[in-house]
């Protein structure tokens, strides 16, 4: 079911989900603060989606020190990251979303911050991975520490890949083994959609507005309005409830081949090129037309698959791969 020497159809499944949840989420972060509905979403999205895809990423990690696995993460993972970043360089400028040509390599572009934080991640590991469980344990210190660190953010992506190294570290860590165990076990499904639920219904009660920027754990904690001893005390817990998430997603998710499975596949491609067609929504589409889809939940859903569709296209892997993965 999680084998890594082949493509898995369970983990394939579980990214397609997930970066259908990417798209969704991008596409009514500027909606949420018209529609309650869309906040709650916004909110349990961001709580578990980007770690569970962090995590499966730290899962497939695990031939870290194979020969020519630190060069295939350069080609794979930080020259597109190069190569993006001068791309919405250029598109943020004729959009008129920057006044001027910036061509800064070392403040990641909106989405560009999980390829720079991916790099990092895989570099960590030669750190990390020998101490096991204990660095496990050591990488969840410096991400609550982290954030007492007053000028940490989105430069070279620090904040982000502190905060959220403990889910690629954890991914790392877990084999088939314990992986099934605990996801396949005789309770996990029911209990996967109480946690789902139950978290749901609970964001929708009382999460506030002004904690969303916990969720995105790209700054510090005096930047998101303070600095007292609690505040680690809260990321320890968000760590926690995280956790508890990511388990409930992924007890969810079938094994079964399914039509969009090859999406899943394809995940890298919507990732990297969906910011063009959203932020081409935000900067042409007026505030106040936009603020006029926040009640049409089935057309926001129909527009964020249909971006997935197309951009997990064979076409659109076939057309950009040259861009995207170097290969002719």
């Amino acid at each position: 079911m999680v084998a890594t020497s082949k493509r898995s159809k369970y983990f394939d499944n579980a990214k397609c989900i997930l970066i259908f949840l990417v798209v969704f989420g991008h596409l009514i972060s500027p909606l949420k603060e018209h529609d309650g509905i869309l906040f709650t979403l916004y909110s349990v999205i961001f709580l578990f989606h980007m770690p569970a895809f962090i995590l499966i990423s730290g899962y497939f990690a695990k031939g870290y020190k194979k020969k020519g696995y630190l060069i295939k993460s350069v080609k794979k993972i930080l020259i597109p990251y190069l190569i993006f970043q001068l791309i919405y360089s250029v598109y943020y400028y004729l959009n008129g979303q920057e006044e001027k040509l910036d061509f800064d390599l070392l403040h990641p572009h909106w989405s560009l911050w999980f390829l720079m934080s991916l790099f990092c991640w895989n570099l960590l590991l030669y750190l990390f991975a020998e101490l096991r469980w204990k660095g496990f344990v050591i990488a969840i210190v410096i991400g609550i520490g982290i954030g007492y660190v007053d000028h940490i953010g989105s430069f070279l992506s620090l904040s982000r890949t502190f905060v959220f190294f403990p889910y690629f570290l954890l991914g790392y860590l877990l084999n088939s083994n314990q992986l099934k165990r605990v996801i396949r076990a005789k309770y996990s499904l029911p209990l996967g959609f109480l946690i789902l639920i139950g978290t749901l219904i609970t964001v929708g009660i009382g999460f506030p507005k002004d904690a969303v920027p916990w969720l995105l754990g790209d700054t510090s904690y005096a930047n998101m309005g303070g600095k007292e001893i609690s505040d680690g005390l809260f990321r320890g817990l968000q760590y926690g409830v995280t956790f508890i998430v990511m388990f409930g997603f992924l007890t969810l998710i079938p094994s079964t081949q399914f039509k969009l499975t090859k999406i899943g596949e394809r995940t890298l491609y919507i990732y990297l090129f969906h910011g063009f067609i959203i932020k081409s929504f935000e900067a042409f589409i007026p505030d106040e037309s936009l603020s006029t889809f926040a009640g049409n939940y089935l057309l926001l859903f129909i527009i964020s698959f249909l971006i997935c569709k197309v951009l997990g296209s064979y076409l659109m892997k076939k057309y950009t791969q040259p861009l995207v993965e170097l290969k002719v």
